[in-house]
């Protein structure tokens, strides 16, 4: 019997991808055919926390993603490359940029983590979180050329120049009203979605957060999967319809 087919996805951003959700024990099971790289190197099951840049990790959004990800993909297994760095803004993301925070390099350690599993499979994908480090005066201005920059040097550094990539939208939590900034930020995430159809935007509209009114609670993280999932679905359908058109004879009858 052939091997099982292996998607890869990166995931990074900040801590919500990361992901802050409390973990109780049943999540302790993994899931059959979820793998996931694991802090020593090692090729292991995915169970959450699958971060662990940070020790207040927690529950993130990977699984949900996961579950419905298989449905839609019988007989697949998923492998996560984890490398979300809590507090990060897309600064922290450029070549050769130590981030104080996590004592790491975020753009550098997600292109060695990548590289490291490549062979494993067949890296579909990048799920992406992150936009609250930057929504503040002084660290909005640039975002969206920097956002872009980093999306066009992943596409080009891991040699997928179509990569799809999908950014989750900033949480919208009651008492806690967006700031102008924020509000930027949302619309860049939406306008690099209407000028790429390779990028698409996952909604968060509804889902809640932990008592910080910052990071998603573990009930909100596994919706946020599954909208992922949904929002790949319909990603790929309409790649698919846009590769089926471009096939077309669209010349004029003779």
């Amino acid at each position: 019997m052939a091997a099982p087919e292996v998607h890869l996805f990166l995931l990074a951003g900040q801590s919500n991808m990361a992901g802050r959700g409390m973990i109780t024990p049943d999540r302790s099971e993994p899931i059959p055919g979820v793998m996931a790289l694991q802090r020593d190197g090692s090729w292991g099951p995915a169970i959450d926390p699958i971060h662990w840049v940070k020790p207040i990790v927690g529950v993130g959004m990977a699984l949900s993603f996961a579950r419905d990800y298989l449905r839609d993909h019988p007989g697949v297994t998923i492998g996560f490359i984890p490398a979300a760095c809590g507090g990060s803004p897309v600064e922290a993301w450029a070549p050769g940029t130590y981030f104080e925070a996590t004592g790491s390099f975020p753009y550098n350690d997600a292109l060695a983590r990548v590289r490291a599993v490549r062979h494993r499979g067949e890296l579909k994908g990048i799920l992406w979180h992150q936009g609250e480090s930057n929504s503040h005066p002084g660290r909005v201005e640039n975002y969206e050329v920097r956002l872009t920059e980093l999306f066009a040097r992943f596409r080009r550094e891991l040699d997928v120049p179509e990569l799809p990539i999908l950014i989750g939208q900033l949480g919208q939590f009651p008492g806690k009203p967006w700031t102008a900034e924020r509000v930027q930020v949302d619309q860049i995430h939406r306008s690099m979605t209407f000028a790429d159809p390779r990028i698409g935007l996952v909604w968060a509209e509804g889902l809640k957060a932990k008592a910080d009114l910052v990071h998603f609670d573990a009930a909100s993280l596994d919706a946020f999967g599954k909208r992922y999932a949904r929002a790949w679905r319909e990603l790929e359908a309409s790649l698919a319809r846009q590769e089926s058109n471009s096939g077309l004879d669209t010349r004029p009858a003779a």
